[in-house]
Formats: structure tokens, C-alpha cells, sequence
């Protein structure tokens, strides 16, 4: 299990550059020159994505645990 979880954890870090742009952002991004404004707002929208997903993440993390603790608990009656 702790294994599977460092696993996990090291794939949510090492992730690979995408485009999180929707289309109108993009049409008004790419007549600019350079496109440092472009790539700005493509890392705040990543950077914006992620707490979702560890908000999430940590709930199903918490009804596990607490899933898994009352299964431990629980005693057959003779």
C-alpha cells in the first residue's frame, strides 16, 4: 500500500507540459509576439486544476481510512 502511494505521489509530480487554454484565450494569446503572456496564463490554470483534484483526492483518502478502520473493528458474534 505505501508503495502504491509513493508511486502515485511521484507520478502527480512528474507530469508533462499541456495546453490548458480554452479557445477564445488561445485566439487572443496567440497574436501576441513572444507568448510569455500565453504561457503565464497556461501555468496559472494548471496551478489553478491541481487543488481540486487534491481536495478530492484527500477526501477519498479520509472515507478509506475511516472505511478501513471500521472494518477492523467490527467483531463476529458467537
Amino acid at each position: 500500500m505505501k508503495r502504491d502511494l509513493l508511486i502515485f505521489g511521484m507520478l502527480l509530480f512528474l507530469c508533462l507540459p499541456v495546453e490548458a487554454q480554452c479557445a477564445m484565450c488561445r485566439a487572443v494569446l496567440e497574436s501576441e509576439e513572444g507568448g510569455a503572456a500565453a504561457k503565464g496564463i497556461n501555468n496559472g490554470i494548471i496551478y489553478l486544476m491541481l487543488f481540486p483534484y487534491l481536495l478530492i483526492g484527500g477526501v477519498g483518502y479520509f472515507i478509506y481510512r475511516m472505511r478501513k478502520k471500521s472494518k477492523g473493528e467490527r467483531h463476529p458474534i458467537n
